[in-house]
């Protein structure tokens, strides 16, 4: 199979994507391993932009797509990887331009800043069936290499925006339960399918200036000494309530 080679000027431009300004500037972002950007190539969200394969598995890139592909030797990918040990598909995606609109159970996460957190809520979210999650502007970028890797393909199925929290949540006539230690038992809230699951900051918690917002405050009791949670644990835990009925 013949495919162009890449070009020494797109190495270095895709391995600029690694830093979130370029990325921003660029709108677009990187994905690596086969499982993964064969996810991609299916969304409806995400737009290929640019497909890289190692020259000696190029039978891995699906037909409908070879034209917009390049083959690259070893060194090549490992100078494009963001990993430890490259795969041997990397590919360059556009970020969907989405916007705020108000529909269905959502997730809001204010000043999230772990990739690996952001990662596993996005798979946790693709699990319970949540299909936007908006986020502070001060929560780590969903499109971090970290955080695509950590959502094992959930980056693809779920709309994630980032926004002003405190206006969103200012403006909205929906349910806002807000996970607090001084909260009721999540076990014996009902939630209304329209509402918004708020989580906060690892360190931090909820911002204060977010706190009066909160219609319903909800807890996981505790019964150890451990002094918190998890965020990513803690949504899992809140999730599989809020799914309990359904």
């Amino acid at each position: 199979m013949n495919m162009e080679k890449i070009s020494k000027a797109r190495i270095k431009w895709i391995r600029s994507l690694h830093q979130k300004k370029v990325r921003e500037q660029e709108g677009v972002f990187v994905v690596e391993g086969e499982k993964m950007v064969l996810e991609g190539l299916a969304s409806e969200l995400h737009t290929l932009v640019a497909l890289v394969a190692h020259k000696d598995e190029l039978s891995i890139v699906p037909e409908d797509f070879r034209e917009a592909a390049f083959s690259a030797d070893t060194t090549e990918m490992e100078q494009l990887s963001g990993l430890k040990t490259p795969n041997k598909l990397l590919a360059v995606f556009k970020r969907p331009e989405l916007t705020a609109t108000q529909k269905g159970f959502e997730l809001a996460l204010d000043s999230v800043q772990d990739p690996g957190n952001m990662g596993t809520i996005l798979r946790l979210a693709d699990w319970f069936g949540i299909e936007r999650i908006v986020c502070s502007r001060e929560t780590v970028d969903c499109y971090n290499p970290k955080v695509v890797q950590a959502s094992m393909g959930a980056i693809f199925r779920i709309q994630v925006v980032y926004t002003d929290l405190l206006s969103y949540l200012s403006d909205t006539k929906r349910p806002v339960y807000g996970a607090l230690l001084n909260g009721e038992n999540h076990h014996a809230v009902s939630y209304k399918p329209d509402g918004i699951l708020l989580m906060g900051n690892e360190g931090n918690g909820i911002s204060d200036k977010l706190i009066p917002l909160i219609t319903q405050a909800v807890t996981i009791p505790r019964f150890g000494a451990a002094e918190s949670l998890n965020v990513a644990t803690a949504t899992a835990i809140l999730l599989a309530e809020v799914r309990k009925n359904d």
